[in-house]
């Protein structure tokens, strides 16, 4: 179990988030049930004192209140030292920048078949589809800025998924009668390609390499 005072920084990190509106800040307000019902901008247009920011992580490790808390991690052990193991890359996953989270996972969900993982905010400001164990997630901006440079120019590819059947999936794709940036072609450097343009603009390229 965490030391007391490993919670008394998580305490001050999520003051820190409120300070700097941080959206991300309003589901862990909403853990609170009497905050349940705000929005991420309401949460961030109150006040937020520090005796908050203690109730929330005592709710979150499972505690009526800080005291409780307090009470608890005064006698609980010390966390053993950290692995020393060396660190191993496990994935990546590309974020597009969209102007509707909500809108953008629809696209995602209805057109090129991928599952909805989560939408997070009220309303979402980020959220997350998937198909096949590939991941892309999706990030609220105002102005989408790398779309904007992608339609300034040739090939501009904001992700890159390779398939096992290019050609199969690119079918599939013109019976949700989805918009190709580029058909299916055969490049010089060995792949089979096409690109699907999103909402926003951005665009994905779906590729099966020559073995």
């Amino acid at each position: 179990m965490p030391t007391l005072d490993t919670y008394r920084k998580q305490a001050k990190l999520l003051m820190r988030w409120h300070r700097e509106r941080d959206y991300s800040i309003g589901g862990r307000v909403r853990t609170l049930d009497r905050f349940k019902e705000l929005t991420d901008r309401e949460i961030l247009a109150m006040k937020f004192p520090l005796s908050l920011a203690q109730e929330i992580v005592a709710v979150e490790v499972g505690h009526k209140s800080w005291a409780e808390l307090k009470v608890v991690a005064a006698d609980a052990p010390k966390m053993p030292p950290a692995s020393a193991e060396p660190p191993v890359f496990k994935s990546i996953i590309p974020i597009l920048f969209v102007r509707d989270v909500t809108a953008s996972a629809a696209f995602f969900r209805e057109k090129l078949g991928f599952s909805e993982d989560f939408l997070h905010g009220s309303p979402p400001f980020y959220g997350a589809v998937s198909r096949d164990g590939i991941w892309i997630h999706l990030r609220l901006v105002y102005v989408p800025y790398f779309a904007a440079a992608a339609a300034k120019e040739k090939s501009l590819i904001l992700a890159s998924i390779e398939v096992s059947n290019v050609q199969g999936l690119f079918e599939e794709f013109k019976q949700r009668d989805v918009e190709f940036a580029q058909p299916l072609m055969k490049q010089a450097w060995g792949g089979t390609d096409f690109h699907v343009r999103d909402p926003d603009g951005n665009v994905i390229s779906f590729v099966t390499f020559r073995s």
